[in-house]
């Protein structure tokens, strides 16, 4: 099974950056899309962005133009660069792919541990 790995989380003060990244174990067979969700305290996970097979890229409105994602299929990585970073962007970050791993099996969704980011005032 994939195991995705995710690093680059920690502490920064408010406008600082940093930049996620998630490791698959090994190459998936057919990728639909990747992205980033994240959760933070009391509230519900939300997808942060997303790339699809075709390489479109969707953000949610409250990251766009302060975070990038981006992938790098030769090493099975997928990155979340996030500058400007504000408070309200503390929270824990889970990187996901939604393919399957082998053919003829089914489409599932692969999840990371989650790493958290906080961002001090």
């Amino acid at each position: 099974q994939v195991h995705l790995v995710e690093s680059g989380g920690g502490l920064v003060q408010a406008g600082g950056s940093l930049r996620l990244s998630c490791e698959a174990s090994r190459s998936i067979f057919r990728i639909n899309a990747m992205g980033w969700y994240r959760q933070a305290p009391g509230k519900e996970r939300e997808l942060v962005a997303a790339i699809t097979r075709g390489d479109t890229t969707n953000y949610v409105d409250s990251v766009k133009g302060r975070f990038t994602i981006s992938r790098d299929n030769a090493k099975n990585t997928l990155y979340l660069q996030m500058n400007s970073l504000k408070p309200e962007d503390t929270a824990v970050y889970y990187c996901n792919i939604n393919g399957r791993e082998w053919i003829g099996t089914q489409d599932r969704d692969y999840w990371g541990q989650g790493t958290q980011v906080t961002v001090s005032s």
